[in-house]
């Protein structure tokens, strides 16, 4: 608009009915931007795409490497054993051209194949006796039954072991595990019985637990994430601390500080806490560092939505400076303080560029209205955050064993929601507290190389794995 022309407008009376387009004009693009938004360019879960999933637009840039195994790839296959468990012999009693008797020839020579397969399943049933005796003296003496060994009849450690790893790491419902061990074993466990099983198992995990716990506190770097999930009809969170070795789960119906404080990792924790910016996070007395891959998709939002390039210099420098880093660390620990300084300068000349882009909206001439905060664009807020925060955004930058994303914590919270989408919502506390404590083993197990089904067998045989 040029000067003259804003002069007939405002000689024309027309200031008051600009300024009311200007709003309207305003909320129509955060209307339409609400209704953007998407798992790739906001926080919004995939779960919530519904049938329209947006287009995929990977920020990797494309390599020259083809798809499929690369070069120096170590392949595997079935290999054949030097002792298998059965052997059969296939003879040949006569000449398929003459017809005479081979039965008495020794062969000159054996072609083995060999077949990996199950053997039968079966439950097996084990009977312990207790003799009892009488000494001459009239003393009654009675053999003491193994530990563990309580009831007439019970099941053993090996179909718990098998229950827990069906219900915990495959996230089976009640009623299809119970009929799953029913088809394979014969068992025909109730859903009561399983509910038992679980309990016994959550026990036996106070001190494995209490150990992890120790080593999340103790670590260098914590991820922490949290994700809503429903307990006993009403809204919860699982708040997760994890590490690259350990992880442990923790269900609160509050997401603040009054969960993160009973949860007992944080309030202790000195080392540097990767987060996706929740405030409740930032009141603690540790080192912070904020999740890139939530500004790359809210970035992602500005530049789709609001068509302001400063989103594009800003994804460009964030990237060239995690591919700066991931060269440098195999060859030094830290960048150099003239590369700092460039890459320093190039986040500073995208947020002048935004700045400029998205100016404070005016004081509202109406004295008279209540005093408040001047609502600002979503540009203009995310702006302002990596200014603020910028220390806490490019701390993968300063300090290499900083991570660039929170994506440790999102990966260990995603069989959290597998668990909701196969099962459901859990019907009472007690449950998702066992969920909790079983799930945090057997993650932990998985992250030090333990197989879910190995770390339930150590559990029940007395000495499960804890992590140094």
């Amino acid at each position: 608009m040029t000067s003259a022309e804003a002069e007939l407008i405002y000689h024309a009376g027309l200031v008051p009915v600009v300024r009311e387009l200007l709003v309207m004009n305003q909320r129509i693009r955060e209307l339409e931007g609400q209704i953007a938004k998407n798992s790739r360019n906001s926080s919004k879960p995939p779960s919530s795409d519904g049938y329209k999933k947006p287009a995929p637009k990977s920020l990797r840039k494309k390599t020259t490497r083809k798809t499929g195994g690369q070069p120096g790839h170590k392949g595997s296959t079935l290999n054949a054993v030097d002792k298998p468990d059965h052997t059969r012999r296939h003879s040949v009693v006569t000449c398929s051209c003459c017809g005479k008797s081979l039965a008495n020839e020794i062969p000159s020579a054996i072609e083995k194949r060999q077949v990996f397969d199950l053997p039968p399943l079966r439950l097996e049933v084990t009977e312990h006796q207790a003799e009892t005796k009488i000494c001459d003296c009239g003393h009654k003496n009675s053999a003491l039954f193994p530990e563990g060994v309580n009831a007439p009849t019970q099941y053993g450690p090996g179909i718990k072991v098998a229950a827990n790893y069906i219900k915990f790491h495959q996230h089976i419902p009640y009623a299809r595990a119970c009929e799953l061990l029913s088809d394979l074993f014969g068992a025909g466990i109730s859903q009561g019985t399983l509910a038992n099983m679980f309990s016994e198992c959550a026990s036996l995990l106070e001190t494995p637990l209490e150990q992890i716990k120790k080593q999340i506190t103790e670590s260098l770097v914590l991820h922490l994430d949290e994700t809503g999930m429903r307990v006993e009809n009403k809204g919860h969170w699982m708040h997760t601390a994890s590490t690259q070795t350990a992880t442990y789960y923790h269900i609160h119906d509050r997401r603040g500080t009054v969960a993160i404080d009973e949860n007992g990792i944080l309030p202790s924790f000195t080392g540097c806490a990767v987060h996706d910016h929740l405030k409740a996070y930032l009141t603690y007395d540790c080192d912070h560092a904020l999740c890139n891959a939530h500004h790359l998709r809210e970035l992602i939002f500005v530049l789709e939505q609001y068509d302001q390039t400063w989103a594009q210099e800003m994804i460009d420098c964030l990237l060239k400076i995690k591919d700066t880093v991931d060269q440098t660390y195999p060859i030094a620990k830290q960048l150099s303080p003239q590369q700092i300084k460039e890459f320093e300068d190039l986040y500073q000349q995208a947020l002048t560029k935004g700045y400029a882009q998205n100016p404070l909206p005016p004081p509202p001439k109406n004295k008279k209205k209540k005093p408040g905060r001047t609502a600002k664009t979503k540009p203009r807020n995310l702006l302002e955050r990596l200014d603020e925060f910028r220390d806490q955004t490019l701390a993968f930058m300063y300090d290499f064993r900083v991570p660039f994303d929170n994506n440790l914590a999102e990966r260990d919270l995603r069989m959290i929601k597998v668990q909701q989408k196969i099962s459901g919502t859990f019907r009472t506390m007690n449950g998702a507290k066992i969920f909790s404590s079983i799930r945090s083993y057997l993650s932990t197990a998985r992250k030090n190389g333990i197989g879910a089904f190995d770390a339930l067998q150590a559990l029940y045989a007395g000495h499960p794995f804890i992590p140094s």
